[in-house]
């Protein structure tokens, strides 16, 4: 077998890693990128120093939760606390709402218990209509990148009331069979369905038009389906005069995997989100699937990004599992050029220290 550092000399097709730093095959230095997201749990201007002081090099706006105009406030904080710490230029990325189903405002969140019946739709829970109009008796609906599920018991359907414009469905009736917190926002999807949503909605056509006066580097773009969204994004920052803001294509349906060959040319980093990805197969299957598209991305010269649940157990604990230190040294090493915190920075205890965790793991994958 060999050495750990016969490895740490082995070139990913023709990148070759050392001090934190990537040398392309023509010689350019890349800094790796380490990346949180804004949210509550970070949104003060020491903290932001802190995550700065500890390696961030910039941050996500999850767009799914609000657009640029209702909270340029994070931002505000974020540059000011760049400008402390001396960082010239933080990274910034929108990530869209894009062809995603999601649950609606929740006033107060609660729990549902296995066996519990849950309603969405009208009298219910607010859901897209889509979801309700393509939902069918048996089908399995996630929620939260699937760590609720439920399974659909009953459609309510047709003329309500004599309303002509009411034919298609307007409730599901559910019965959980994976218990939880519900929470606003979350994302939600029916296993094995691919539903026919356009690219971009209205709020993210409006924020990508902001994305220029509020300093964003780069738009991901969720649930990458082909290079027609990519096409349709690109045309959609040239119309706003951002040419120069990148695109990251989030791979987290089996279509975008499918599509990955289409879809290098046509974005500047692929994401490997593995919070839906996970959804879309079973979850034994996610590691294999994860190192293919690494190995396509590195083939390609083409860098991406590994996210979700990197740090996920910092959400109540200061100090992360051997699993997941584990998991970012394995994704570095793999030739990710960016790795990012998600709800670890925007709403758990510990921000500053799963800042510290992730790039201290990163940087000894590097050494």
């Amino acid at each position: 077998m060999a050495s750990l550092s016969f490895w740490k000399s082995v070139p990913f097709s023709n990148i070759i890693r050392y001090d934190c730093i990537r040398i392309d095959f023509e010689g350019k230095g890349i800094l790796m990128q380490y990346y949180g997201t804004l949210g509550p749990a970070c949104g003060q201007v020491e903290i932001l120093k802190k995550m700065f002081e500890a390696g961030m090099t910039g941050v996500r706006m999850n767009m799914s939760h609000g657009d640029l105009d209702a909270n340029g406030h994070w931002l505000e904080l974020l540059f000011e606390a760049a400008k402390q710490c001396g960082v010239e230029k933080p990274q910034v990325l929108i990530d869209l709402r894009g062809p995603e189903l999601r649950l609606g405002k929740v006033e107060q969140e609660f729990s549902v218990a296995e066996g519990e019946l849950v309603r969405f739709g009208e009298d219910g829970l607010s859901v897209p209509q889509m979801l309700l109009d393509y939902a069918v008796a048996g089908d399995h609906v996630l929620l939260d990148d699937g760590k609720l599920e439920f399974e659909v018991t009953r459609i309510y359907s047709g003329l309500v009331c004599g309303d002509k414009d009411r034919a298609n469905n307007w409730a599901i009736e559910c019965r959980t069979l994976r218990g939880g917190m519900v929470k606003s926002g979350k994302s939600m999807a029916i296993v094995g369905k691919e539903l026919p949503m356009p690219t971009l909605t209205e709020s993210d056509v409006k924020n990508i038009g902001l994305a220029a006066q509020y300093g964003v580097t780069g738009v991901m773009q969720p649930f990458v389906r082909g290079k027609y969204d990519l096409v349709t994004l690109r045309e959609a920052l040239r119309a706003a005069g951002a040419e120069h803001v990148e695109i990251f294509a989030k791979i987290e349906n089996l279509q975008g995997v499918g599509a990955l060959d289409e879809l290098l040319p046509y974005c500047d980093h692929i994401v490997i989100a593995r919070g839906d990805l996970g959804n879309a197969m079973p979850l034994w299957e996610l590691p294999r699937v994860q190192k293919e598209i690494s190995a396509k991305c590195r083939e390609a010269e083409k860098p991406f990004m590994v996210v979700t649940q990197m740090l996920d157990s910092m959400h109540e604990r200061a100090v992360p599992t051997r699993a997941e230190v584990s998991d970012i040294y394995n994704a570095v090493l793999d030739g990710a050029a960016s790795v990012m915190l998600t709800g670890e920075t925007a709403a758990g205890k510990y921000p500053v220290e799963a800042m510290e965790y992730l790039v201290k793991t990163g940087q000894e994958a590097l050494r």
